[in-house]
C-alpha cells in the first residue's frame, strides 16, 4: 500500500484508535515527510508514562506491517498550537 497521509489515517482509524480509545486516548497525524511520520498522542495518552511503549509496540508495529517503506513514526511532544489557542480562549472568559 502506498504511504500517504490518507492511507495512514485509514489504518490508524481501523487498527490504532480503537485501542487508544479504550484508555480515553487518540492519535493525531502531524506530518509525513520523507518516510517519517510525526504523530501526537491525545487525551489520556498524552504525557502517559507508557507513551513510548505505545508508539513502539502499537503505532510503529501496525504501521510498519502495512507500510514497510515507513522509516519510523515519531512521537511529537509538547503543546500544540491548537491547544494553546484553546487555552487562550478559556482564559479570556475568566
Amino acid at each position: 500500500m502506498e504511504l500517504t497521509i490518507e492511507n495512514v489515517e485509514k489504518l490508524l482509524e481501523e487498527q490504532v484508535r480503537p485501542s487508544l480509545a479504550l484508555h480515553s486516548g487518540d492519535i493525531q497525524v502531524v506530518e509525513l515527510t520523507d518516510g517519517i511520520l510525526k504523530v501526537r498522542l491525545l487525551g489520556q495518552c498524552s504525557g502517559c508514562p507508557s507513551a513510548a511503549l505505545t508508539m513502539e509496540e502499537l503505532v510503529n508495529g501496525e504501521l510498519k506491517e502495512v507500510f514497510p517503506q515507513l522509516k519510523k513514526a515519531v512521537l511529537v511532544t509538547g503543546v500544540s498550537d491548537e491547544l494553546i489557542a484553546q487555552a487562550r480562549e478559556l482564559m479570556k472568559h475568566r
